[in-house]
């Protein structure tokens, strides 16, 4: 309003010669625009304390009723879903039972098949389940059988570098042990985790996991599990029955190297752990093993890649030490009839210590194209049998391995490999082995860690 009278103001100075009754007419026009503001004001303002009173009187949804979970982006059921399919060709001599000399055959082994064969089969599914906690399941599928490899809750928002892991997962000791089957730079696995854990181990339980805010990569952590798998077994007790150490190092040297070191150690117990193995007279005899079991695992990795630039050339090498010691009681079963064995049901102490190692290197030398070597020893190392001396042998063999593999990628999801390795984990066997494989990846999946 103050400005139209002003405009009305200087209109009239500026324009003197105007009529009196031009002056009317504006003061009448200017009358009629202040009193429709103040009636729309009014207006508003009437409305304003009707919608005031209204939500006085009316509940809010929240109190109303309770709150309904909504569904978002973050909560919906859309993982990352992937299948590994992995065959090959072996090229093996017939040998009905193999092992390895001076050790107890560990449990959950992928046997080798003569011919073609399809390997281990992948089902994988992971995905974020909120903002607290991801999730990782991995099926294996062969033939009829279908195990769950690994089954797991992780979370993602503690802070501090600390991630906690729950549920059946593979162990974080040891450099090899996280990797499946499609993820090997060979055809096999190496002899050391083959003896150690027939392929690798895994537990239910829980895992706390610390990285430390540094410029080295420092990682520690601990696990607590069930213990039922080899070199334990499952006891049916309340509390843990195995429990993981483990720290691990790495950094950069320069742009183009990069390394991490690890030391782990496991404890585990075993409650009448059944193990096959031939007595003095070459007879099948059964053992069980009850008593404990302490591993330590020492790990080193070393990376190159010009200037970090993996895609046309790389090498890694990788290598990892063992000692095991096991302190307890042995039963050989009794096998006298009918086969004729040496076991007459006799249980005494048992004491063992074993080590081994592996070292290899692969190296791209060209887009697609990989070679590498292996070279695997184990030491069966100082064995009491006790009473049971006199059924079951001692040996002083140290079974070997070498291997050499060729593989060509024609994707990341795609792999094809030519291996030939001379096994003489059998004392007084000398084996030739030649693999031919194929390892296909369908869908969406994860890298691989370090």
């Amino acid at each position: 309003m103050y400005r139209l009278t002003l405009l009305v103001a200087a209109f009239a100075a500026a324009f003197p010669a105007f009529a009196d009754a031009d002056l009317d007419a504006l003061r009448a026009e200017l009358n009629e625009m202040k009193s429709s503001y103040e009636a729309r004001i009014q207006s508003l303002e009437q409305r304003l304390q009707q919608a005031e009173a209204q939500a006085a009187n009316t509940p809010s949804p929240a109190a109303a009723e309770p709150a309904q979970p909504q569904e978002t982006a973050s909560n919906r059921f859309n993982p990352d879903i992937s299948l590994i399919l992995q065959g090959q060709y072996a090229n093996l001599d017939d040998i009905e039972h193999r092992h390895i000399s001076g050790f107890f055959p560990a449990g959950h082994a992928h046997d080798l098949s003569r011919g073609f064969s399809l390997g281990h089969t992948e089902l994988v599914m992971s995905a974020s389940i909120d903002p607290y906690f991801s999730g990782y399941m991995n099926l294996a599928l062969l033939d009829a059988d279908v195990s769950i490899e690994e089954a797991w809750f992780q979370t993602t928002s503690l802070g501090h570098g600390v991630t906690i892991k729950g549920g059946r997962f593979l162990s974080a000791l040891g450099y090899q042990n996280t990797r499946h089957p499609h993820a090997w730079d060979f055809a096999d696995n190496n002899l050391m985790y083959r003896a150690l854990f027939g392929e690798a181990y895994g537990n239910d339980g829980l895992q706390l996991k610390w990285l430390a805010p540094t410029e080295l990569f420092m990682e520690f952590g601990a696990e607590v599990g069930r213990g039922a798998n080899f070199p334990g077994t499952d006891r049916n007790k309340n509390g843990a029955g195995s429990t993981v150490l483990f720290g691990h190092l790495g950094g950069d040297v320069g742009a183009s190297h990069s390394w991490r070191a690890g030391l782990s150690y496991l404890q585990t117990r075993a409650s009448d752990r059944d193990s096959e193995i031939d007595d003095l007279n070459d007879v099948a005899a059964d053992t069980l093993y009850s008593g404990s079991s302490k591993a330590w695992i020492a790990d080193f990795v070393w990376k190159w890649a010009p200037n970090g630039n993996a895609t046309e050339q790389n090498f890694k090498f990788a290598t990892e030490v063992f000692s095991r010691k096991e302190d307890g009681d042995l039963l050989c079963v009794d096998n006298t009839t009918p086969d004729g064995g040496a076991c007459t049901g006799v249980s005494d102490q048992y004491k063992a210590t074993q080590s081994g190692f592996y070292a290899q290197g692969v190296y791209q030398f060209m887009p697609r194209w990989r070679t590498g070597y292996r070279y695997d020893r184990l030491d069966s190392g100082a064995v009491d049998f006790g009473a049971n001396h006199a059924f079951l042998p001692v040996s002083d063999y140290s079974p070997t391995r070498h291997s050499l593999m060729l593989d060509y990628s024609p994707s990341e999801f795609s792999r094809l490999r030519l291996q030939v390795s001379q096994d003489k984990s059998m004392q007084n066997v000398s084996e030739n082995q030649w693999f031919v494989q194929y390892i296909h990846s369908l869908g969406s999946h994860g890298a691989h860690s370090f």
